[in-house]
């Protein structure tokens, strides 16, 4: 009987947490205390890294796939589901530097535009328009956004006489990290 209890608590703690891996499920994982970041959903916790006023690279690894947030502080790493549903596509415009990017990291990523105004569309490829924005680029010189899985469409980007767009996909196999927007002044007029 001694031997079996172990047992049950293992596959106690299995179930529990197979039950709690979705999107929306808050973690109370020792890791994301550390870092401040415990209690929040898998998104929230997207959202304020991206937007961290913090110099990269962050004390916290974070990179997103298409469908999980991985987390490494050196140590101990851990992956969380993203909604099913969405899509996490950050988009770093830039004018003369860049860098090659698949998935984008939260903690590691630069981008050459910091703390700067430009206006965002989003289209999909039947022409609806999923974003329409005026946004500042955070610290990492990067904008995010939630889009639907399973679309392709055109992100364009302005600022001050300047302006780019390129293709996306929310499709499998997809990059999360988009660092190919060059902002062009012809492409302005």
């Amino acid at each position: 009987m001694r031997t079996r209890f172990p047992v049950v608590l293992a596959i106690g703690a299995f179930v529990l947490s197979a039950c709690s891996t979705g999107s929306d499920a808050v973690s109370t994982d020792p890791l994301l205390a550390d870092h401040g970041l415990d209690g929040l959903t898998a998104q929230q916790i997207v959202e304020e890294l991206e937007a961290s006023t913090e110099q990269r690279p962050l004390r916290l690894g974070a990179s997103v796939s298409e469908d999980e947030l991985l987390l490494d502080d050196g140590t101990t790493e851990m992956a969380l589901p993203l909604p099913e549903d969405e899509f996490y596509l950050s988009v770093a415009p830039f004018v003369t530097q860049t860098h090659d990017c698949f998935y984008h990291s939260l903690s590691g990523c630069q981008g050459e535009l910091v703390g700067e105004e430009v206006a965002v569309t989003i289209t999909d490829a039947s022409g609806d328009v999923l974003v329409d924005e005026e946004m500042t680029t955070h610290t990492n010189g990067f904008v995010g956004f939630w889009l639907p899985r399973e679309i392709t469409g055109t992100i364009e980007v302005s600022r001050e006489g300047y302006a780019g767009s390129v293709p996306f996909s929310t499709t499998d196999g997809s990059p999360t990290c988009i660092t190919t927007l060059q902002l062009d002044p012809a492409a302005a007029r």
